[in-house]
C-alpha cells in the first residue's frame, strides 16, 4: 500500500511542490509576520521548482488515485498555464500598494494564492465528477476570503460576500446535477458515465436536466452569462492582484474542467464516419445547443456593459466576461481544432491580460484612482507603461500583429471549417464592439491633455518594467511566430481522450 501512495504521489509532483510551499510559507510566516521578501522569495521559488516538473513531464499520459486524476498532455498543458499566471501574480503583488498595506497577513496572502493554484491544478486533471466538486470548492474557498483581503477598501468586504453568495448556489446546483447524473448511471468516474450512457437506456428528460445543472457550476467559474453577477462587483472590490489572478487561472481551470467533463461523458466514440478530429454527441445530450446560446449571450453582453463602464477595473471584468465568450465558440465546434483553439487563446490571454491588469495597478498605484478620465495625459509622463498598455488592448481587441489576434483566428477559423459562419460572423462583430471601449482609454492616455495639467514623469523601479517587459514581449512575440504554440496545443488535444 506504501508503494502504491508512492507512485500516486510521484504523479502528481508539481502538485506536491506547491503544497510543500504553502505549507512553508505559513510556517515562516508564524515565524516573522514582517519578513514580506522571503515569502514573496519561498513563493516563487517552489512555483518555479513545479514549474520545472511540468515541463518535464510534457507527454506524459496516465492517471493516478485509483482514476480519480488524469495525468495527461491536456491537465500538462493547464497546469503550465495556471502555474506561470500564480508566478506572474506574486511578482505582481510585490509592486502592489494594496498588498504591501497588508503586510502584517501577507503570509496569509501568499498562502491563499498558493491554495488557488493547488486547487487548479486539481481541477483540470479531475476524472471524476467528486474530485472536480472537491476542487472546485478548494479553489473557491480560498478565492472568497482572498477577494476580501484589503480589509481597508470599503467594497473589498461586500465583493467577497456577493463571491461567496453567488458560488454557494451555483456549486449546491451544479452537486445536484450530478446527484442526478450517479442516480443514472451508478458511477461518478468520467469514463464509466460515457459507458453508460452510450447503452441509451437513460431518461433524456433526465439527462439534459443534469448537464443543464452542471454546466451552471462550470459557468458561474469561467464567468458566463447569465452565471456572471459577482463578476463585475468582486473584480473591482478585490485587490488588482486577485482580479488578474480570477480572470487568467481560475477561467483556465473553469474551461479545462468543463472540456474534459463534457468530451470524456458525453461524446459517442462509436460513430466513426466523421471528419478528422470531429466528434458528435450521444443521444439525448443537447450541450452543443446551449454552449452556443451560452457563448453568444456572454460575448455579447459583456462586451455592451462594457461600453457604459468609466472604472478601468470594471471594465476589464467585462472584458473578460466577452472574453469567455469567445472561447466557449471553441467548445461549441465539438473537435479537436476548436479545443485546441481555446487552449492557444488561453496563453496569449495570460499575458494581455495580465499585462493589462498589471499596468492598471502600477498606475492606479501612482494615481490612486481607477477612473478613466485619470488616464488623460498619461502617455506623455509615463510613455513606456501607455504603449504597453496600448498593445495589451489592441491584443484583447483581437487585432494584427499581436497574440490575440492568432487566439480569435484560430477560434473563428475552426468556426468555418465547421462551417458555422453565422457564429463566427458574430463573434467577429463583437469584437469590433469591444475596440470601441479599448479605445476610449487609448484616447485619454495619447490625445487628451490632463486636466491638472501635470507634466511631471511618473517614474517605475527598473524590477517593475522587467515585469512588464516579459509580458509585453510574448504578447507581440507569438503574433509573430506561433506555429510551436499550435503544435504544442494540438499535440495535448490528440494525445486526451477516453483510455
Amino acid at each position: 500500500m506504501l508503494e502504491t501512495i508512492v507512485n500516486n504521489l510521484s504523479n502528481i509532483m508539481p502538485e506536491v511542490i506547491v503544497t510543500v510551499t504553502l505549507c512553508v510559507v505559513l510556517i515562516v510566516h508564524l515565524i516573522d509576520r514582517k519578513n514580506m521578501q522571503i515569502m514573496t522569495l519561498l513563493s516563487i521559488a517552489g512555483l518555479f521548482a513545479a514549474f520545472y516538473v511540468l515541463t518535464e513531464s510534457i507527454g506524459t499520459n496516465n492517471s493516478t488515485f485509483s482514476g480519480m486524476l488524469s495525468v495527461d498532455p491536456f491537465a500538462i498543458f493547464f497546469k503550465i498555464v495556471i502555474v506561470f499566471a500564480t508566478i506572474v501574480v506574486v511578482m505582481m503583488s510585490r509592486f502592489s500598494d494594496e498588498i504591501n498595506a497588508e503586510y502584517r497577513t501577507i503570509g496569509e496572502y501568499y498562502f491563499l494564492l498558493l491554495s488557488m493554484c493547488l486547487g487548479m491544478m486539481f481541477m483540470v486533471g479531475s476524472s471524476n465528477l467528486l474530485m472536480m466538486y472537491l476542487t472546485l470548492e478548494m479553489s473557491s474557498l480560498s478565492s472568497y476570503v482572498a477577494s476580501g483581503f484589503t480589509r481597508k477598501a470599503k467594497d473589498s468586504s461586500e465583493a467577497s460576500l456577493k463571491y461567496l453568495l453567488y458560488g454557494a448556489f451555483s456549486s449546491g446546483v451544479m452537486l445536484y446535477g450530478i446527484s442526478i447524473i450517479y442516480g443514472l448511471t451508478g458511477t461518478l468516474d468520467l469514463v464509466g458515465i460515457n459507458h453508460v450512457l452510450m447503452q441509451g437506456s437513460s431518461s433524456h428528460l433526465a439527462l439534459i436536466t443534469a448537464s443543464i445543472f452542471i454546466l451552471v457550476g462550470f459557468g458561474y467559474k469561467i464567468s458566463a452569462v447569465p452565471f456572471h453577477y459577482w463578476t463585475p462587483d468582486v473584480y473591482e472590490g478585490a485587490p488588482t492582484t486577485i482580479t488578474a489572478f480570477l480572470s487568467v487561472a481560475s477561467k483556465a481551470a473553469g474551461f479545462a474542467m468543463m472540456m474534459r467533463a463534457f468530451k470524456v461523458m458525453f461524446i459517442d466514440s462509436s460513430v466513426l464516419d466523421l471528419p478528422a478530429g470531429a466528434w458528435t454527441l450521444i443521444s439525448g445530450v443537447q450541450i452543443q445547443n446551449a454552449l452556443m446560446i451560452l457563448s453568444v449571450l456572454t460575448m455579447t453582453l459583456g462586451n455592451l456593459v462594457a461600453l457604459w463602464q468609466d472604472n478601468v477595473k470594471r471594465m476589464l471584468a467585462y472584458s473578460s466576461i466577452a472574453q469567455a465568450g469567445y472561447m466557449l465558440l471553441g467548445l461549441v465546434v465539438l473537435s479537436n481544432d476548436g479545443f485546441s483553439a481555446v487552449m492557444i487563446y488561453f496563453v496569449v490571454y495570460l499575458f494581455m491580460n495580465l499585462g493589462a491588469f498589471y499596468v492598471v495597478m502600477l498606475l492606479a498605484n501612482k494615481t490612486g484612482s481607477e477612473h478613466i478620465d485619470n488616464y488623460r495625459g498619461i502617455g506623455k509622463r509615463a510613455p513606456l507603461l501607455s504603449v504597453a498598455l496600448a498593445v495589451f488592448l489592441i491584443s484583447l481587441t483581437g487585432l494584427p500583429p499581436t497574440a490575440g489576434f492568432i487566439g480569435k483566428w484560430m477560434i473563428f477559423l475552426s468556426l468555418i471549417n465547421a462551417k458555422m459562419i453565422g457564429i463566427a460572423v458574430v463573434g467577429v462583430l463583437n469584437s469590433v464592439v469591444s475596440l470601441y471601449y479599448y479605445i476610449r482609454i487609448i484616447r485619454n492616455m495619447f490625445l487628451r491633455d490632463d486636466q491638472t495639467e501635470t507634466t511631471e514623469p511618473i517614474r517605475f523601479p527598473l524590477a517593475q518594467q522587467i515585469l512588464l517587459m516579459s509580458l509585453l514581449i510574448p504578447t507581440l512575440y507569438f503574433g509573430l511566430f506561433f506555429n510551436q504554440l499550435i503544435e504544442f496545443a494540438q499535440l495535448s488535444v490528440q494525445m486526451f481522450g477516453m483510455k
